[in-house]
């Protein structure tokens, strides 16, 4: 059985820090979504506005929890107060009764190669494991994005095949999506 908790807890480990989107975040998600890596790679539009932002942190975030089909939150990045926010994770696509989740993450262009987001997936995934009682995450990669390959295989997760044309694109193209996922027996923790 899942435990759900009834607002986003605060996860730290290192320099990493997991935390609930607060209002001060649109900003930093706005300016983040503007990188075309992000939108070519994960659900995030094209076009991403400050609207987009804004609904997502106050409407669909405190929904999702309520209605239990995502649990997301900020990654913060550094110490103290030197701390800059870095991204966003969170489980969705869940399967609760089959004790199943789906990892999802976009990591800011600027500290992207620093381990940041290898680390936020980590953390997530021992919480996933751990305190929620998840027995497998899964993730679903665009095959053409190896920065999101290499930091799943860093983070613990192993490659388990290709979904052929799983997923479309904003320009109607169908595309190959690998599967990655962890199990609860296999896991190491932090």
């Amino acid at each position: 059985m899942i435990w759900w908790p009834t607002h986003t807890p605060t996860l730290s480990h290192g320099l990493i820090t997991l935390r609930p989107l607060v209002e001060s975040d649109i900003t930093n998600i706005y300016s983040s979504c503007q990188d075309p890596l992000i939108p070519k790679f994960t659900r995030v539009p094209r076009d991403y506005t400050m609207a987009h932002a804004e609904f997502f942190v106050r409407e669909k975030t405190p929904k999702s929890i309520a209605e239990k089909t995502e649990l997301a939150f900020a990654i913060d990045y550094g110490n103290g107060n030197d701390t800059e926010f870095a991204g966003v994770i969170s489980f969705h696509s869940m399967d609760l009764p089959d004790l199943v989740a789906e990892l999802g993450y976009w990591v800011s262009a600027d500290v992207r190669g620093k381990g940041v987001g290898t680390m936020a997936a980590r953390v997530l995934t021992n919480f996933g494991f751990e305190s929620m009682g998840f027995e497998r995450i899964e993730a679903l990669v665009d095959v053409e994005n190896s920065l999101s390959t290499r930091l799943l295989v860093s983070a613990g997760y192993t490659l388990e095949g290709i979904l052929r044309k799983k997923s479309r694109r904003y320009d109607g193209s169908q595309i190959d999506m690998a599967m990655y996922s962890a199990l609860r027996e296999e896991w190491k923790g932090l």
